[in-house]
Order: C-alpha cells, then structure tokens, then sequence
C-alpha cells in the first residue's frame, strides 16, 4: 500500500535580494492545488472517468512513487505557500520566492504531476494531456508572462501526440514539447518519429525531463532497486540510454534541426558516453550506415542538459574542466524549484566563470535553444 505522508511545513525562509542578473531557469516545477484542479478541463466522458477511476499508471504501485522521497512533494519546507496548499502550486509565492528575487525573465514550466504519459488507459492519457496543456495555458503562461509551458503528449499514441501538437504547436506560451523518460520502447525507434517530425516542422525542442515509467521493466532493468538513494542517481542511465537510442537510431540524420533537452539527468557522464560511442563507432559503424558522423558531432548538434543537479565535485577547477569537456552552448541553468535538491543560482557553480560563460550558462544558451526573442 502507497502512502502520502504529511508533515508541518517550516516558515518561510526570508528571499535573497533581487539578483542582478537576469535568468533564464529552465525547470520550474508547478502543482495544482488540488488533483481535482485539472478536472475541469477534461471533457465529461473523462471527467466521469477521472471520478469513478481516476489514475492508473504503468507500474505496480498505487497513486505514489516508487520509493518514499525525502520530503513531501519531494519539495523544499520552505516552499509552501503562507495561504495553504503544495508547493509550486501558487502563482504568486513563486513570483515572490523565486522569479522576482532571482530575476527569472523567463521560466519553463516542467508539469510531473498529474501525468498523461503514464497513463495504462491511452486515451485517458491524451486527453489528460491536454487538460494539463489548457490548465498550463489558463492558470500559468496566461497569468504571468515570465513562465512558458512544456507541451505534454503521451509518446506511447503517437496520432494524439501529433495532434496535440498541432493543435498548441504555434502557441509560443509553450517552450517545448515534453516527453517521457522512460518509454516502452527505446525512444529513438520509428514508432516515435512522428512526434519528431512535427515537433521540428513547428520549431519546438523535445524536452525530456527524469521521470515516469514504462511499465514493464524495473528501473534502470535490473530489478527494483531498495532505496531511493539508488533510484536517483539511475537517472543518468536512462538518459544515456535514450541519447544512445536517439543517435544509433539515426535520429538527427532524418531531422536535422530537431534540438533535444535533457532536464534533470546530471552532467558528468556526458563527455565519457561522446568518448565512448565515438570508439564503437568507429569500429563497428558499418552495423549503423545511417550513422553518417561520430555520435559526439550529433550529440554536439542536437542535445543540451540543464545543470541541476549539479554534480558535487571536491575541487573547482574539476568541476570547471567538466563543464569544458560537455562545451558551454550545451549547457542550461535549471533551479529545479521548489524540490527539496534546488540549485540556487548564487552558490550552484563552485568555480568562478567569466562574465561571457556565465550569461552563455544563464541565459543566451536557453533564449536561443527555446527562440524566446522572436516574435
């Protein structure tokens, strides 16, 4: 049986003076007050749905995660806002906690819960995605200019993904498309095309943020793991396991502007996997034709990770030569607010940065990735 244990939130702890330096924070958490918030704009067939059935995800456990988290809502104490409900969930406490004082000029919303992708019923799934897109649209983006949506779609119904795309690809409240980590196939098989090709013919990265579950595998595959310390940090391994995909599977030769955003996935396994897929191909590229380049060039090209969780290294100068290695057009600042790991963007990074790295870190890398300067 699954549990959701509450606890007496903390005060509030007092906010930094506003930064002078404008961000662009690409992972911001939001919550509806209630899980019947997102109620109102299913349509009724699966509003009545949602009341006799509700959720149902592809995994063995009922309504909760896999492990239990550090802290509720996997969200920092401090995060509650003063009028009641979970963190993330109230517009105007992030705006005072967190776009004002850090001079957020925009954020990207990344919506875990409620989730469609997961969903075993498939339809449920598509039309809770859309719910979540409308509520995005009704009680985020369209309230607060700073913040952009993650346009979510279920992968595993590629027609309703396309179709959810259509219907919001040329809405730029919407920064990206969003989907799964954990797929049922791997992501870079053809089943998954399609939301490619109409996320590139609608100029939108595909956003892929740690989480979800595929159904029928333990994470990461070699069973269930006991504790949650073991959960987290298996993260990376789904992420090179789907870049991988991507890249072998000749992804980015079939869509070449496609631009692809690993969102919470860490950063130091980076340089090694482009070191390591660069010497298998070289001996066994003759198995992959389509592979027409190195991995590390498509990797260079098409991918860029956000720095939270920043990898807590002992030595600056080490933490630097990694940020090197992975090169700095690649690299996104993410807050990850309000979970209970947030970076904050004054003592994330241990190492001093010249004032041209840290705005390619901070903002210019994201505002080109995401277009955030056109029209």
């Amino acid at each position: 049986m699954s549990t959701t244990l509450q606890t007496r939130p903390a005060p509030s702890a007092p906010t930094p003076a506003r930064a002078v330096e404008k961000i662009v924070d690409c992972d911001i958490h939001p919550l509806p007050r209630s899980p019947t918030d997102i109620r109102k704009y299913l349509p009724e067939r699966w509003r009545s749905h949602f009341d006799t059935y509700g959720n149902s995800f592809r995994q063995p456990f009922v309504g909760a995660d896999l492990w239990p988290k550090p802290a509720p809502y996997i969200s920092r104490r401090d995060a509650y806002p003063p009028g009641g409900g979970p963190p993330g969930s109230d517009l105007a406490f992030m705006r005072e906690q967190h776009l004002d004082p850090f001079n957020v000029e925009y954020g990207v919303l990344q919506v875990l819960a409620p989730t469609g992708s997961n969903q075993r019923n498939a339809e449920y799934g598509a039309a809770l995605c859309s719910a979540i897109n409308d509520w995005q649209l009704a009680e985020w983006t369209g309230l607060e200019p700073r913040l952009r949506g993650s346009l979510v779609v279920t992968q595993e119904s590629p027609d309703a993904a396309v179709k959810e795309i259509r219907r919001h690809g040329r809405n730029r409240q919407f920064a990206q498309v969003s989907v799964a980590q954990r797929t049922l196939e791997p992501l870079g098989r053809k089943r998954y095309w399609p939301i490619f090709a109409e996320a590139a013919a609608h100029d939108l990265p595909i956003g892929i943020h740690t989480g979800g579950f595929n159904g029928h595998a333990a994470v990461p595959g070699g069973g269930w793991c006991s504790y949650y310390a073991e959960s987290h940090h298996l993260i990376a391994l789904g992420m090179q396991a789907l870049l991988t995909s991507m890249v072998m599977e000749g992804v980015f030769e079939e869509f070449p502007t496609l631009k692809v955003v690993l969102i919470e996935g860490g950063l130091s396994w980076i340089p090694s996997l482009r070191w390591r897929l660069d010497g298998l191909w070289q001996r066994l590229g003759r198995e992959v034709p389509h592979v027409k380049r190195p991995p590390s060039d498509y990797i260079r090209e098409h991918f860029f990770f956000s720095t939270q969780p920043v990898d807590d290294i002992e030595k600056p100068e080490q933490q630097r030569q990694l940020f090197e290695w992975i090169g700095w057009e690649q690299l996104l600042f993410s807050s990850d607010y309000p979970h209970w790991d947030y970076d904050d963007s004054r003592y994330a990074f241990k190492f001093t940065m010249s004032k041209e790295e840290k705005r390619k870190l901070s903002y210019d890398n994201a505002m080109a990735v995401f277009r955030f300067d056109r029209s």
